[in-house]
């Protein structure tokens, strides 16, 4: 071999050695990366109070859409849209000039067949009479009394009509059924309406009002429960459109009667009283419904829970000041509180500050933990 190549090739390789015994020794006299500052708080349990959100709609427990039973021009409106009505209140008014004539003339056709009645009766006795002294043929008395009951039949009759007739003319006005606000008028004055089919109004009682919802058929034994237990408690929290909370507490009304099959859900009913009138029909609303598994849990800090792969982890301080990362599952979010259903036990002390830089088997350091806030929602 040619001793002229080998001498570049050692020398080349007397470099390598070098430059790997400086790296080496760099490395040693760097020593190990600085333990990373962080806070600490410790996992305590404690009373945990939460709920489960449902979105809601606020309904009218009692509502009626004012629709007019006779034929007519509207004559008369005796309210102002929006206006709270009284049970019995005349709201509108049909033109009742031909049913004021109709229930006139069906008194007359009575008076007509209850005189009617008198006379047949009359003749009935005399004939009766004359029958007992044998100075009247058989046949004409028979006549009498077969008169005499035509014209009963008729007076009832008569009395039939009048009844319809007084309807008519009562139905001429459409009165409130109950106690509510009503609407904007669907018609004017002067409008002609059908009976049944035009719609004049609605009317909804506003106390109490009703909270509708739908639920997984799952937690139908959930609901069940409540409503065999009643009263009105923390149960039942109503937040209104703006994020304030509705002040009346509210009770279980009902629980609709079967599942809806394309979505598997179920229909509650929740009732809340409404003094201050707050609650409108067809509001949106969210419902909160107290969580059953409510109690003493294990919560954390939320700013400690590190999402990696769609799971959840947090980093606790193990021994020698390593930061160890455990797999948490978690329960609900309360306010900057998160409660762990496992993963860690009480009194580990959970790291809060600092996660950016960490990783599983960093070095720490820390001063004394601080200690979780009791958490409520």
């Amino acid at each position: 071999m040619n001793h002229t190549l080998l001498r570049p090739l050692a020398f080349a390789a007397s470099l390598l050695a070098l430059a790997s015994c400086g790296k080496k020794e760099d490395e040693k006299a760097a020593g190990p990366p600085p333990a990373t500052p962080v806070t600490l708080v410790a996992a305590r349990t404690t009373d945990a109070v939460y709920y489960d959100e449902y979105p809601a709609t606020v309904v009218a427990l009692n509502q009626v859409e004012l629709r007019s039973q006779v034929a007519g021009f509207i004559t008369r409106i005796y309210f102002k849209d929006g206006d709270v009505v009284r049970k019995g209140q005349p709201l509108y008014e049909v033109d009742r000039r031909k049913y004021q004539a109709a229930y006139q003339q069906a008194l007359a056709g009575l008076r007509s067949a209850q005189a009617v009645v008198q006379n047949a009766q009359v003749n009935l006795n005399r004939y009766q009479r004359l029958a007992q002294q044998d100075a009247i043929a058989k046949q004409i008395v028979d006549n009498a009394a077969t008169s005499y009951s035509t014209a009963q039949a008729q007076v009832a009759e008569a009395q039939a009509n009048v009844a319809l007739a007084r309807t008519d003319l009562d139905y001429s006005v459409i009165n409130a059924p109950f106690t509510g606000r009503i609407g904007i008028s669907q018609v004017r004055l002067g409008a002609q309406v059908s009976p049944g089919t035009t719609l004049l109004n609605t009317i909804s009682a506003e106390d109490p009002m009703g909270v509708d919802f739908v639920i997984p058929d799952t937690d139908l034994s959930r609901f069940a429960d409540l409503q065999r237990q009643g009263g009105q408690d923390s149960t039942f929290r109503l937040m209104l459109p703006d994020g304030t909370r509705y002040a009346q507490p509210g009770k279980m009304l009902a629980i609709d009667r079967g599942v809806n099959q394309q979505t598997a859900t179920v229909q509650i009913r929740v009732q809340f009283s409404n003094p201050k009138r707050e609650l409108k029909d067809g509001m949106s609303t969210v419902l909160n419904v107290l969580n059953r598994q409510s109690g003493r849990r294990l919560v954390v800090p939320f700013k400690a829970v590190v999402e990696q792969m769609g799971e959840n982890f947090v980093f606790i301080a193990g021994d020698s000041s390593k930061a160890v990362q455990r797999k948490v599952q978690l329960g609900p979010r309360l306010r900057d509180q998160i409660v762990i259903m496992n993963g860690i036990q009480d009194g580990d002390k959970v790291v809060t500050e600092g996660l950016n830089r960490l990783r599983d088997g960093g070095q720490i350091t820390t001063g004394a933990p601080a200690t979780a806030p009791t958490a409520a929602k």
